[in-house]
């Protein structure tokens, strides 16, 4: 899906904006250009079969080291700044009880995606385990994400949205189906997750903006305002491991970034969710994310962050032909 605690987004090292995003339709994105526009679909993690055996390039000392560092100055900002207690900084008292149902029906559904944790460590926990600064980093990972369900499903429960039986139902659906990994390499996986964690940012960030306009929730907007802020350092985290393994070998990575972020596919709500196209009307009901989001507050700024231009994204017109 901490502190001094965080209060705001404008504090050192977190200056993202929770400003409010224009309004845009899921259906007419922004018109970008044919060669080099992302798919246009609302991130959640995909589910995919098939043989993940990929071999991994392992880094130089000297990268590796500097990863190392990376997790170190990740791991010291958040014991410093960032970690927050689920019982004590949360107003629970303030729960709103009268906000529009839209709104637990998508906190239903973030709660829901989260809580498919224990296959989304145990999937890529093998993939990295010949790196251990990303090994370590989703050891931490998981604890956050951790974190980022109980804080939901409290809410949910505390602001009357949901009962104990029907939360136990929801969670034995979800127990009983699998999430696998979208992508076969190391590589494409540490891509998509830069860009999933960016997106699930976006998603808190704006649900908390909406909440604010239907008639405010302390509880739910200060618990989104936590869990955005420790997605947006997922984020970086990973975009700054991608500037390590850019060094080492920019071709790799454009061509990863080309696969993943050309077709960067929904997933858990489509594939492991009941009553996924209800789930989607939600988050589209409340314009949380679209294309145009994606393409505006995802894509561009990433290629910009890593230092690439939309020229090195495009595909070849050869290279399409044998594709298609």
């Amino acid at each position: 899906m901490t502190m001094p605690r965080p209060t705001e987004y404008n504090r050192e090292q977190a200056n993202f904006s929770l400003q409010r995003t224009d309004s845009v339709s899921l259906y007419q994105p922004e018109q970008a250009k044919q060669d080099d526009s992302p798919a246009w679909i609302i991130p959640f993690p995909r589910s995919q079969t098939g043989p993940m055996d990929s071999p991994a390039i392992t880094l130089p000392p000297e990268h590796e080291r500097a990863m190392w560092k990376l997790f170190r100055d990740f791991f010291d900002l958040a014991e410093k700044k960032r970690r927050w207690n689920l019982v004590d900084d949360i107003p629970w008292a303030e729960c709103n009880p009268g906000l529009k149902p839209v709104v637990a029906d998508i906190v239903e559904t973030f709660c829901a995606v989260e809580l498919f944790l224990p296959d989304y460590s145990s999937k890529i926990l093998p993939k990295v385990r010949h790196s251990k600064s990303r090994t370590w980093f989703y050891a931490n990972w998981g604890y956050e994400e951790a974190k980022h369900s109980m804080a939901l499903n409290e809410w949910l429960l505390k602001s009357g949205s949901r009962s104990e039986e029907y939360m136990a139902d929801m969670e034995g659906k979800v127990f009983a189906r699998e999430w696998n990994l979208p992508h076969d390499d190391h590589l494409a996986m540490l891509v998509y997750s830069m860009v999933q964690e960016e997106a699930t940012f976006l998603n808190y960030r704006n649900l908390r903006s909406r909440v604010g306009e239907l008639g405010s929730d302390p509880a739910l907007e200060k618990l989104l305002n936590y869990l955005a802020v420790d997605e947006k350092a997922h984020h970086r985290f990973f975009r700054d491991c991608l500037r390590i393994y850019l060094e080492y070998d920019r071709t790799a990575v454009i061509d990863q970034l080309k696969r993943v972020m050309h077709d960067f596919n929904m997933p858990a709500i489509n594939d492991l969710l009941d009553e996924s196209q209800t789930r989607l009307a939600a988050i589209r009901e409340l314009d949380l994310f679209s294309p145009d989001i994606y393409y505006r507050e995802v894509y561009l700024p990433i290629l910009t962050s890593l230092g690439i231009s939309r020229q090195e994204m495009r595909t070849p017109l050869k290279e399409k032909k044998s594709q298609s």
